[in-house]
């Protein structure tokens, strides 16, 4: 059975059992901030565990695109390593909320799995969870007894509560797991060793498919269980290992899931799968990394140097590495495998296919950039090597090329032993600890239980209508933050504060109680289909009623900002053409941020179209057409455009300004008028394929207005209050460039005549021509002298040091016979001589400069200049 009916198998079986079949949601989590990425097949239906939303079924089942690679569950180093772990992975799973429990998802595990997808009953084995005392758990004998009708006794294992006591996180929902193991080895090695002694044990044949999590109980912040008010399941098979099992395989990179793209990088490499451990692992690693990469820029997330977006740099660069390393690969590759995965997954994730050349050029960008620092960092990594006064390097030193340059630990100390040296790792792992903790420190959220207050299934948002109302307090929770210090959360029965969300910044505003006591609202973020609002203290009476009043200056800046990006990317696909699409955003109070695909950079005289468009609109004084509620398929079919990497539910809002139709959540002005101006002050790439306008509106664009107003009367000011400063100024730079010609030739004048002065100071040193001297000549000066010199004397080798302009100069010239003859490197000898000016420098073997600031040490470097010749 291959990759693609054993996906359809499963979910024609749930369907068969009643259950709704969703879409898998994007694998980037976009408006969670305890999640960056969907971790397991249960995240995206938090808010439903938690009873926070309602499901459209309390039957559901799914393939969800999965990413492990940070925080608890990190498979990162594993893979590559082994056969079954993986990155990016897809979870198979059916959920049950208050619905059916333990009985149905045991005795529907085992007959999808023993009937329709026909596993040989006797290669499979049970977990359930054995109870904790201290938990005051006892034994799941009601799974135990369920098993027993579908599987001998002795296959039916006890597991602690690591591996069979399910949680979300530290708090949340949890329960009793049911795990089911499958043992794929010979008949020859089962022989040996019973399947049932390496269960949780980590071999690559007998591995775990299926976990069954019977959700009873609440986990609360001080550690005890109470019982959940509904009994829900969660269960999560592994595709790959599925596919691993059906297709009788004993590595899930050699079934079809991975073929195809081992494949194809063993024809771009000109490798073979399976001849060579350290080539296969490496191609497994670059598998496995491009399918991650892949969905998480087709879901929204581009790769960056913070949050999400510097984990997926982290994985790209992890296959680059290898890919140079083992493959020997020295230039991009890893985006031409973006057709074959695409042709592979795409029916099933249509994402592949939209959004396939962004995806590719993206990735392409990204290797090229990386390829240049990994040349910089073997350069540096050379120096480290030339300086060390050991065989033994630094883990400091390493550290910083691991951290600041971004050059991989495992390639430094693999360089490292081929040249001879070994690296201090205990120093490396001593100085990575102590940035992790740092960090980890920085990050650090302790989170206390809801107290409840009044009992509210829907906490409604009436911000689109009114930005004040009165509003009850239905929870709270303290929260205490290294970074932000103590604060609360607070929920409301209502509230016109709107979240963080679609780029959006959250509201600010104010609590205020009958007897005038005030409580101001920091910030406004959803979290598990909650609206939390953010204060620094707690109202001194929590259940009383209060005044919820959203700052209303801030929420008019936003969303006149919000709306010109509207009106921005419906400018850009006028301007530029219908292939822009949005590709992120983020809108403040007081400026906007708009990413979107196109390929190159976009012109002076098309910014000036584009802007001139937006101001078009803004005076046209459209009003807003704003349709909340209706079905997302209609609204895609009228022409509202929905937003890249933006996950959407079965009913959406729709916003219009005139021909700009979009699906949005976000806060909008009334009339275009009300934006008042648009100003673009910035355009620049973000990727390849990728462009940032950054802008301004309304308040801003009029403060921008009077900054200018203020330059131009200095600037007119200082020029003697010319008619006309333009032609004044074009006038100085006129003289400025006569004076700069006059300035260098003047230089070379002197260089000319200085050049007669030092050839009669030239020593004969071991048969050199040697010459070390302080002149006074910028840098340019002491490059064109040094070569005239060389091309009229042979075997000369020159060190000058200058002090020009308030930067220290060193420059070393070699003829290049003798860097030859006599195995000199001008970059070595300029790199050494530059410690002794506080700087450093480097170049090619007949010519390098250096740059310090110590001006007291030319002397010194010129002496020492003398050295290299004995």
């Amino acid at each position: 059975m291959n990759s693609k009916e054993t996906r359809s198998k499963f979910l024609e079986f749930f369907k068969s059992k009643q259950h709704l079949i969703v879409p898998s949601a994007p694998m980037v989590v976009k408006n969670d901030p305890t999640l960056m990425f969907t971790n397991s097949g249960m995240a995206p239906f938090k808010e439903y565990f938690l009873g926070n939303g309602k499901p459209k079924s309390n039957r559901i089942a799914d393939t969800q695109k999965c990413l492990r690679v940070s925080g608890k569950h990190n498979d990162l180093e594993e893979v590559g390593m082994d056969t079954y772990h993986h990155t990016m992975f897809e979870m198979l799973g059916n959920w049950s909320f208050g619905d059916y429990f333990k009985k149905e998802a045991i005795e529907w595990a085992w007959e999808l799995l023993t009937e329709v997808y026909k596993i040989d009953k006797d290669i499979l084995y049970v977990t359930i969870f054995e109870g904790d005392e201290s938990e005051g758990l006892e034994r799941d004998t009601e799974a135990y007894d369920l098993w027993k009708q579908f599987v001998p006794e002795d296959r039916i294992l006890n597991g602690n509560k690591k591996d069979n006591f399910w949680e979300m996180g530290d708090q949340g929902p949890c329960g009793p797991c049911s795990e089911i193991h499958v043992d794929i080895r010979s008949a020859e090695e089962k022989e040996k060793i019973p399947g049932k002694d390496l269960v949780n044990n980590d071999h690559p044949q007998v591995v775990e498919i299926w976990n069954l999590v019977f959700m009873q109980f609440n986990r609360k912040a001080n550690g005890s269980l109470e019982k959940l008010p509904a009994q829900h399941v969660d269960t999560g098979m592994g595709f790959e290992r599925l596919c691993m099992v059906l297709q009788n395989k004993q590595s899930n990179y050699d079934t079809d899931v991975f073929t195809p793209l081992i494949r194809e990088i063993g024809a771009i490499t000109n490798t073979n799968y399976g001849k060579d451990e350290k080539k296969d692992i490496a191609t497994r690693v670059i598998a496995d990394h491009v399918r991650a990469v892949a969905f998480s820029i087709a879901d929204g997330q581009l790769p960056s140097n913070t949050g999400a977006g510097y984990v997926i740099r982290r994985i790209l660069r992890r296959a680059i590495r290898y890919g140079f390393t083992f493959l020997d690969k020295k230039e991009p590759f890893i985006y031409k495998l973006i057709e074959t995965l695409s042709a592979q997954m795409g029916d099933a994730f249509p994402e592949l296919i939209t959004e396939k050349n962004l995806i590719t050029n993206v990735i392409r960008e990204e290797e090229n950039s990386f390829l240049r620092t990994l040349d910089q960092g073997l350069v540096l990594l050379e120096n480290v090597i030339e300086t060390a006064d050991s065989k033994e390097i630094s883990g400091k030193k390493a550290f910083e090329l691991y951290d600041t340059f971004g050059f991989p630990i495992d390639l430094t100390a693999l360089i490292l032993r081929e040249r001879g040296y070994s690296l201090n790792e205990k120093e490396f792992d001593a100085e990575l600890q102590q940035q992790k903790d740092r960090s980890r420190a920085a990050t650090k959220v302790e989170t206390g239980d809801w107290v409840v207050l009044e009992k509210d299934d829907v906490e409604e948002f009436v911000g689109y209508d009114t930005l004040e109302t009165q509003v009850k307090i239905t929870r709270y929770r303290k929260v205490d933050s290294k970074k932000e210090g103590e604060m609360y959360q607070l929920v409301f029965n209502l509230t016109p504060f709107y979240p963080e969300g679609g780029g959006q910044v959250g509201d600010k505003g104010y609590l205020e109680a009958a007897d005038g006591g005030v409580t101001y609202i920091v910030d406004t973020k959803k979290e598990n289909n909650l609206i939390i609002h953010f204060t620094k203290t707690l109202p001194r009476n929590p259940e009383t009623t209060f005044k919820a009043v959203v700052d209303e200056k801030q929420r008019s800046r936003t969303a006149s900002n919000h709306t010109a990006t509207h009106l921005l990317h419906q400018g850009l696909r006028n301007i530029l053409g219908e292939h822009v699409a949005q590709k992120g955003s983020m809108v403040h109070s007081r400026n906007l941020r708009f990413d979107f695909s196109h390929f190159a950079k976009v012109s002076d005289e098309e910014l000036k179209q584009v802007e001139d468009f937006v101001n078009a609109r803004i005076r046209e004084g459209i009003a807003l057409e704003e349709r909340r509620n209706i079905p997302y398929q209609q609204a895609i079919d009228e022409g509202a455009i929905a937003l890249f990497g933006e996950k959407y539910g079965d009913a959406v809002r729709a916003i219009k300004f005139g021909k700009s139709m979009e699906l949005c959540g976000g806060t909008h002005v009334p009339n275009t008028n009300d934006i008042w101006h648009f100003i673009i002050t910035s355009e620049g790439a973000v990727a390849s394929g990728i462009r940032r306008i950054e802008a301004i509106t309304g308040d801003a664009a009029k403060q921008y207005f009077i900054d200018r107003s203020e330059s131009f009367a200095s600037l007119q000011k200082a020029l003697n209050n010319a008619q006309d400063p333009v032609k004044a100024v074009e006038s100085l730079q006129e003289e400025n460039s006569a004076l700069q010609k006059q300035i260098q030739q003047l230089l070379k004048d002197k260089a000319k005549n200085l050049k007669g002065e030092l050839k009669a100071e030239i020593a004969q040193i071991n048969g050199v021509n040697f010459l070390a001297k302080k002149i006074d000549l910028d840098a340019g000066g002491m490059k064109d002298l040094a070569f005239e010199m060389g091309g009229e004397t042979e075997n000369l080798f020159v060190v000058f040091g200058a002090e020009h302009d308030g930067k220290v100069l060193l420059a070393c010239y070699i003829s290049k016979e003798l860097a030859s003859e006599k195995n000199l490197d001008a970059g070595k000898i300029i790199r050494e001589l530059g410690k002794y000016i506080q700087g450093g420098g480097g170049g090619q073997s007949f010519f390098a400069t250096a740059g310090g600031k110590n001006a007291a040490g030319i002397d010194e470097a010129l002496e020492k200049a003398k050295e290299f010749l004995k």
